[in-house]
């Protein structure tokens, strides 16, 4: 359990704040989002379909911001068509707000949720012209199951997901010394545990989401991944190995211990379509309605974006995004002390790898149905 008190992001609203830093997750999002309109029309929108008299939400990894409810909002619009073209009284929307103990979810209520209810009210009034919205029930639900990671059992039943996805931490790198993620310089034994057991944790969490939704419910994910076979391609590890570096040259200055950069290991993984798909197939409780590969460049970073000259801000934004999901496994395990000149040598590699090369995003959408 040690171990999952660190897996979360910033919380809060300050300047490193994941709820400040999370504009990438953002426009995934707002990418996917047809992906996610057509599970729930395919769900729904048939003559003989039944809508029930209260549909659950469930965002698996909500964590602490505006991201948390947009997608949410998103589906609850949806709806709202959905049952005004089918002549069909609302249903009650019961959301769960799933994430890690360690989340900011005292944050969550008090600053993020307050205006959803009366956003949706402007939003019912302005197409519908009803006074009334309809009814919402929000819960905040820590995982307690399978150590504290995102795998196991958490409700009863629901019907669509939208969660990032992580898996929790290997063993067996002990081999893996100077890296701290799958590098190209890692062995194979590095290689294989990881793959090892991102296919165990995935294969439970599909076990686990199978057993709570409905007949027919529909599940998005969206995670990032890459398109290469290889698990130490270069579009998976492009930050992680930044931020290796800057970690060997504290070692270097004599900073921090070598000992605890080398047992340090990102607990991360980023499959590629392929291997999404033979764990879906394998499992056996989903059928794959739709997997799809794209990629978010730097341009979601700027304000102004200009494809021939990369801005400060690209860069400052990136490294805000990164610092807002590393920080807290790095202050647990070296302290706080160094955290300022890590980022700050980030900073500056990174800035100069923006200048010479394209960095982009690769994130992958599949969504599924529950095998009846």
């Amino acid at each position: 359990m040690e171990f999952v008190q660190q897996l979360h992001m910033i919380g809060g609203i300050g300047e490193s704040s994941y709820a400040n830093n999370s504009l990438l997750q953002r426009k995934v999002i707002s990418m996917t989002k047809p992906i996610t309109e057509a599970a729930i029309i395919a769900r729904f929108s048939t003559v003989t379909a039944t809508i029930p008299r209260t549909l659950t939400i469930a965002d698996l990894g909500c964590s602490c911001g505006p991201n948390t409810l947009f997608a949410v909002s998103e589906i609850i619009s949806l709806m709202i068509d959905i049952c005004n073209a089918k002549k069909h009284e609302l249903p009650e929307f019961q959301v769960f707000l799933n994430d890690l103990p360690g989340n900011d979810f005292n944050t969550l209520f008090r600053s993020f949720l307050p205006g959803f209810q009366e956003k949706l009210s402007e939003q019912m009034k302005s197409k519908y012209g009803a006074s009334v919205a309809p009814a919402c029930f929000f819960n905040g639900v820590p995982v307690r199951s399978m150590g504290g990671c995102l795998l196991g059992r958490v409700y009863t039943s629901f019907f669509v997901v939208q969660p990032p996805l992580a898996v929790s931490s290997p063993r067996g790198l002990e081999e893996n010394k100077g890296n701290i993620c799958m590098a190209r310089s890692s062995p194979p034994s590095v290689l294989r545990a990881y793959n090892e057991l991102f296919q165990s944790d995935f294969s439970t969490f599909l076990e686990s989401r199978g057993q709570e939704l409905v007949a027919g419910g529909r599940m998005v994910l969206t995670l990032l991944g890459r398109r290469s076979d290889d698990p130490s391609s270069e579009e998976y590890r492009q930050f992680w190995e930044l931020l290796a570096v800057d970690l060997n040259e504290l070692v270097t200055e004599g900073l921090i211990e070598k000992e605890k950069v080398d047992s340090f290991n990102v607990p991360y993984y980023s499959p590629s379509p392929k291997e999404l798909q033979w764990e879906v197939q394998k499992q056996g409780s989903f059928s794959i309605d739709c997997l799809e590969v794209f990629e978010v460049d730097r341009s979601v970073f700027e304000t102004d974006f200009d494809p021939n000259v990369v801005s400060e801000e690209a860069a400052d934004n990136m490294v805000g995004c990164l610092r807002a999901i590393a920080q807290p496994m790095l202050v647990d395990h070296f302290g706080g002390e160094i955290i300022n000149e890590v980022f700050k040598r980030f900073r500056a590699k990174l800035g100069d790898r923006l200048s010479k090369e394209k960095i982009a995003f690769v994130n992958i959408i599949i969504s599924l149905k529950k095998i009846t």
